[in-house]
């Protein structure tokens, strides 16, 4: 039978000992604040400072513990931020290796309501297509070794009205340079049309980093020696391979998959190889990658590389939905970059309770308590998180007991948040 005293006990001691590991470095106030913030948001279920503030339960007014987070948010400096985040991929770092995906796209945050934001700029809503207000956003995450769930490894918010701002290619350079600082050649980068660019190519082609870009349909490429639109290479083989996929609804899909060695007119001396897809629609899917081989599994691997894509598409999704991301309610934009960085933070460590590898009975538990309420969704972060919510939100002393007891439990170790 199910403990919730026990259960409750253990988590909030697996998210402090989470919370001291990433915040190793920092001074006594900055290591309070980022274990306030952490605990708070997986305890609300919300990034609003309000219901962050109200889940700490601590025995002063609420709005003096708003205030105090909303000034710890404007203040936490670059080199403290950088300080975490290493952290942090020491964390995971066992969770990935060098055949692991990076997976790297673009999204966006709209505040129609929010005109008083800082910095707001003009952004097209992902889940309408409409020209509204608000801001630009990159995320990058790795998919775990053994279950492939998105770890994420960078994000980013930005807008085109701050002035530092160069370009969208720069914004996204600089998230590649991160990632080339932190993560092996060998992890392949996986990304949508928008990269179809020629600076993305030269960059990882520069660094020798592995890649694989989906093409638009208006790319010239060289075969055979002739310079030629894609789509008129692409329609003379119609798929040299048969294999079965399952999409990202579990449905079965027969495709029909062909290699063909190209360059680009760029980069005439480089060897690439264009990866024709059939079966995902009324024209084929087009993939460029520099993976080299002679035969079909360079195909298979490719096509299950790039399908691979919707789990940032759902990593984006339960960030936004499950957090309520949209409706953030800080001014300025160097606290809302605070804030999405602690947001990541928080869903790195559902992450990696939900990485099967690493089972604990907390885990289990956990999403026991969800499936009670919920049922059992598709994507097991929303369980996990679910599952956080209902054991804390009853819980009336917040973090304060535990913050005097350093030593984790053996099965937090087992867990992976114990000190290493």
């Amino acid at each position: 039978m199910l403990n919730y005293n026990t259960l409750n006990g253990n988590l909030k001691r697996g998210i402090l000992n989470y919370s001291q590991k990433i915040s190793k470095g920092l001074n006594r106030p900055d290591k309070k604040f980022v274990t306030d913030m952490l605990y708070g948001t997986l305890a609300s279920g919300s990034c609003m400072l309000s219901e962050i503030s109200r889940s700490l339960h601590e025995n002063i007014k609420l709005i003096k513990t708003v205030n105090r987070l909303s000034r710890n948010l404007a203040d936490f400096e670059a080199a403290d931020a950088e300080t975490v985040r290493e952290n942090y991929l020491k964390a995971i770092k066992r969770r990935y290796n060098d055949d692991s995906l990076i997976i790297v796209d673009g999204s966006d945050i709209t505040k129609p309501a929010s005109k008083h934001l800082e910095k707001l700029c003009e952004v097209r809503d992902g889940s309408t297509g409409e020209i509204g207000i608000g801001y630009h956003t990159i995320g990058a995450a790795v998919l775990s070794s053994e279950n492939k769930l998105p770890f994420g490894i960078y994000s980013r918010i930005y807008s085109t009205k701050d002035e530092d701002f160069v370009s969208e290619i720069e914004e996204y350079l600089d998230c590649f340079e991160y990632i080339s600082r932190h993560f092996s050649k060998d992890n392949v980068r996986t990304m949508d049309r928008g990269f179809d660019n020629n600076k993305y190519y030269r960059y990882f082609i520069r660094n020798n980093e592995k890649f694989i870009i989906r093409a638009k349909k208006n790319r010239n490429v060289i075969y055979n020696g002739k310079t030629e639109n894609i789509m008129s290479v692409a329609n003379r083989f119609k798929g040299k391979y048969s294999l079965r996929f399952k999409n990202k609804s579990g449905k079965q899909v027969d495709v029909k998959i062909s290699i063909i060695s190209i360059q680009l007119p760029k980069y005439k001396n480089v060897e690439l190889q264009l990866v024709v897809v059939y079966g995902f629609g009324e024209e084929p899917m087009l993939l460029i990658t520099n993976l080299s081989s002679d035969d079909k599994r360079i195909g298979i691997s490719v096509c299950k590389a790039y399908l691979m894509r919707w789990r940032i598409e759902e990593y984006f999704k339960f960030k936004k939905q499950k957090f309520d991301y949209e409706n953030l309610r800080v001014r300025s934009l160097q606290s809302i970059r605070t804030l999405d960085l602690l947001l990541t933070l928080a869903i790195g460590y559902i992450s990696m309770l939900s990485d099967k590898p690493f089972f604990t009975r907390m885990r289990f538990e956990i999403i026991e308590v969800s499936k009670r309420l919920f049922g059992a969704p598709d994507f097991v972060y929303y369980a996990i998180a679910d599952g956080i919510y209902e054991t804390l939100k009853y819980v009336k002393s917040g973090l304060k007991r535990l913050l005097a007891i350093p030593t984790p439990s053996p099965q937090l170790l087992l867990a992976g948040f114990g000190e290493t």
